[in-house]
């Protein structure tokens, strides 16, 4: 599947594409009203491209159904519920028929294939499990590929030190954060984040930047692989990158049919064009969608790759539609920011950004730390001078790549909270003040 002919790939999609259009027609109301209202009929896909023909659905259409009113399949067929966190309202519920695991323990046994594990590995899962589809969905996954599959979940980070030293993996899943966090204990508990057994790292949940890959690689010595999923289409390994070139997420086409939008004009946009990505899903009974809008902003590319998988990649996630910050008529993403924050070889890798109010404009304020080294540096020789024209550096390089000026603070190693799971990197407190 993974190394099909462009055309063999898009008969099969268009052969599932039709099946989940008509399954979704006989069981699921929300969609019989939209194919009404919008005057579709199942047989009016008859190509690729008539999926434009289909309607978006959104996460508040998850919400306004909550709890089962999207599903296709009945109760007595359901094997598992997931959900989203529901930090803004009720959460997002998914539910798996056992074909539905059964489909995603493969694709999820494919990824880590394609991130470098093989069958006889130890494989450390430092995602949550529970209700967050990360944790349960690397574990079948491992277990489908035949990997040792050691459920450590997140945080105890301590003990994660103890299992890796002694358990001897192979292969570690996590937040790309919290990864660091490991390696960040591992030092200051005197060990060496380099010489552990751990080669691969399948990194996800959050968006991360090349010069995080890089300060990962450097530090742990071993190869990070961005992996990507979201509960709605179906969870980890939707895409993800291969070990030989880390250049694009390879979406598992078989099951999945991938769109880029702009998501104000919800026209396609090209390969290579940045917009949001959109998903349908392809195989899935329980919980098909159609045409779900991921708030996630990245571009598609075609073409072999040099592992020799021929799917469709997409480019590393830039960002959420609804994580930019809008600053004085300018759009950023934090992880423009983390880019140019990693090439600072005075500081830790670890940040927050924080939005405030002065008077009606919008102003952004940046928490970074020193490191360790540089803390030590400047306090034994008292350079004060040193930490304001680091600031004015760093203030510098904001401007010159993501054209905003912000405010800079400059704080001593650990005052940033770690954390344990998703980063919190936007702390936005303008709705706290008064104007």
């Amino acid at each position: 599947m993974e190394t099909l002919e462009r055309s063999e790939m898009e008969t099969l999609q268009l052969k599932r594409l039709k099946h989940t259009v008509q399954r979704v027609d006989n069981h699921v109301k929300f969609y019989q009203d939209k194919f009404n209202e919008m005057g579709i009929e199942p047989h009016d896909i008859q190509s690729l491209q008539d999926i434009k023909k289909l309607p978006f659905t959104e996460k508040k259409d998850l919400r306004n159904h909550y709890p089962y009113g999207l599903f296709a399949s009945p109760m007595e067929d359901i094997i598992r519920l997931h959900a989203s966190s529901g930090t803004s309202g009720k959460p997002t519920v998914v539910g798996y028929t056992r074909k539905d695991i059964d489909d995603w323990a493969e694709i999820v046994a494919r990824s880590i294939a394609a991130a470098g594990g093989n069958p006889g590995d130890v494989m450390h899962n430092a995602y949550g499990y529970g209700l967050f589809t990360g944790g349960l969905g690397l574990h079948h996954g491992g277990e489908k590929l035949g990997i040792t599959t050691v459920p450590v979940s997140g945080g105890n980070t301590k003990r994660q030190l103890m299992l890796i030293e002694d358990f001897k993996p192979k292969v570690i899943c996590a937040t790309p954060s919290y990864a660091l966090r490991i390696a960040e204990q591992m030092e200051e508990e005197g060990g060496d984040p380099r010489s552990t057994s751990l080669k691969y790292g399948i990194f996800g949940a959050e968006p991360w930047s090349d010069e995080m890959r890089n300060a990962l690689e450097e530090r742990m010595d071993i190869k990070a692989v961005d992996i990507y999923g979201l509960s709605e289409v179906v969870g980890p390994g939707v895409a993800i990158e291969c070990h030989e070139e880390q250049n694009g997420l390879h979406i598992q086409e078989d099951h999945f049919f991938v769109e880029v939008i702009d998501p104000d004009t919800l026209e396609s946009l090209p390969d290579g064009e940045y917009g949001e990505l959109v998903f349908t899903s392809l195989t899935k009974e329980a919980f098909p969608i159609i045409r779900y809008r991921t708030g996630d902003i990245a571009a598609v590319i075609r073409g072999k790759c040099k592992c020799g998988r021929t799917t469709i990649r997409m480019s590393r996630i830039k960002g959420r539609i609804d994580d930019m910050l809008i600053i004085r008529g300018v759009n950023v993403f934090p992880s423009e920011m983390e880019r140019s924050l990693l090439k600072v070889k005075e500081l830790a890798p670890h940040y927050q950004v924080f939005l405030k109010k002065d008077g009606y404009m919008d102003t952004v304020e940046l928490n970074v730390e020193l490191s360790e080294e540089t803390f030590l540096e400047c306090e034994n020789n008292h350079e004060h001078v040193k930490v304001l024209e680091l600031k004015q550096r760093i203030q510098s390089m904001v401007k010159e790549e993501c054209l905003v000026t912000i405010v800079v603070n400059v704080l001593s190693p650990k005052s940033i909270p770690r954390s344990e799971g998703k980063a919190v990197r936007v702390v936005d407190q303008r709705s706290k003040q008064t104007v």
